[in-house]
């Protein structure tokens, strides 16, 4: 038998985390893990250890760090690593094959960078570290020779439509987006929509912040930022269709009008198997095939910019380019994270965004620093105008 991959996985106790160590429990021997890391998590993460075995753990609290270290106790064979640079340290394991980044927010670009100039394999879950960085990470992959893969089940579709193809031959993407849960509640009723309410996705089961995102398509609009750098498209040539079926998880329109497109059902595991097997592709007989006669319909409209005006600044600073992308970002988890704490409405999100942009002067988004530098700015002036909104 082939020996087994070996992967890392960043944000291992996250939604992603979690479904790739589901991957690979369902592998059947062909992956194994041979590094976690998460933020602070340790009782997740001992189950984890205890389950995969990994030589290498790692949390971001220190003091997290110290509880597991003390549980799984001297002889366990895991070495425990504490501390922020702890994620680059997993990610950049000597051991390992792919880095399968899944660590939430801009926390997720330094052990991105660890893993490209390790020369490893990124499957890539967290799409804010283009979105902050792209010029920069594409520049140095590119540098490095090292494949990003895409997990985002919208990016995975596209990279998958692309397989074989001629990039050059391409007339443009259709990322889908569901719609989100209030894609049919008036614009009126958008002022007083709960926490809950919004965490009530139709179709996908996801952590909080992305699920925010999806109700405001702020996730959209990062994943058309994060689109034009992984497939060097222009922003004309990257459309957003509300799909409510999440059937058809997006398109590639060809120069000829032939569209290709990606279909499947509505579960993480699909994309991150992808991610990890490439270039090959293995079966999966633990999920249920897509029945398209039980379906039956599959609808497709234009978003309405206007009711989701998340989506429009995100084009809108995509196409600004430089630091305008890295400041949506951050203005936007702090936003989301001012929601989910309950302390501003769901539609102050874009007031808070749109009051941290109007304040920016933009830069070349070349190096860490300066991304680092404009998103920490973003992230205080988030907060101070969030207080100020209610």
């Amino acid at each position: 038998m082939t020996a087994p991959r070996s992967i890392g996985v960043i944000g291992s106790t996250g939604s992603v985390g979690r479904s790739t160590c589901s991957v690979v429990r369902e592998s059947a021997g062909r992956l194994r893990i041979a590094g976690l890391a998460a933020h602070s998590n340790w009782e997740l993460m001992l189950q984890q250890v205890r389950e995969f075995g990994p030589a290498h753990a790692a949390l971001v609290d220190e003091a997290a760090a110290g509880k597991l270290r003390e549980a799984l106790g001297p002889g366990s064979g895991c070495e425990v690593h504490a501390g922020p640079a702890s994620l680059e340290t997993i990610a950049s394991l000597p051991e390992i094959e792919t880095a399968v980044c899944a660590a939430l927010g801009a926390a997720g670009i330094p052990p991105v960078v660890a893993a490209i100039r390790a020369g490893k394999t990124v499957g890539l879950a967290n799409k804010e570290v283009l979105v902050a960085g792209g010029s920069f990470i594409t520049a140095l992959a590119r540098e490095k020779g090292v494949t990003l893969i895409p997990i985002d089940s919208e990016h995975s579709a596209i990279f998958q439509c692309l397989r074989g193809e001629r990039v050059a031959e391409v007339h443009s993407l259709l990322l889908t987006a569901s719609g989100g849960p209030f894609r049919m509640v008036p614009a009126e009723a958008l002022a007083t929509v709960t926490r809950a309410e919004a965490l009530r996705h139709p179709n996908w089961v996801m952590g909080e912040k992305i699920t925010i995102d999806s109700a405001s398509l702020m996730n959209k609009g990062l994943e058309v930022i994060e689109a034009h750098w992984l497939f060097g498209l222009g922003y004309d040539r990257i459309r957003v269709m509300v799909h409510p079926q999440s059937i058809v998880h997006s398109m590639v329109e060809f120069c000829d009008g032939s569209l290709i497109a990606q279909l499947g059902i509505a579960d993480m595991r699909i994309p991150i198997q992808f991610a990890v097997s490439h270039p090959e592709r293995w079966p999966i007989d633990y999920l249920p095939r897509l029945d398209l006669a039980a379906i039956a319909t599959l609808t497709f409209e234009e978003p309405d910019l206007d009711r989701f005006r998340c989506l429009r600044l995100a084009f809108q600073c995509g196409k600004k380019g430089g630091t305008y992308p890295t400041v949506l970002n951050a203005a936007n988890e702090i936003a989301d994270e001012r929601f989910l704490g309950e302390r501003i409405r769901f539609i102050d999100i874009p007031n808070v965004i749109e009051g941290v942009l109007d304040r920016h002067e933009s830069a070349p988004a070349n190096d860490l620093e300066t991304i680092l530098s404009a998103d920490g700015w973003a992230r205080r002036e988030a907060g101070r105008i969030a207080e100020s909104v209610r």
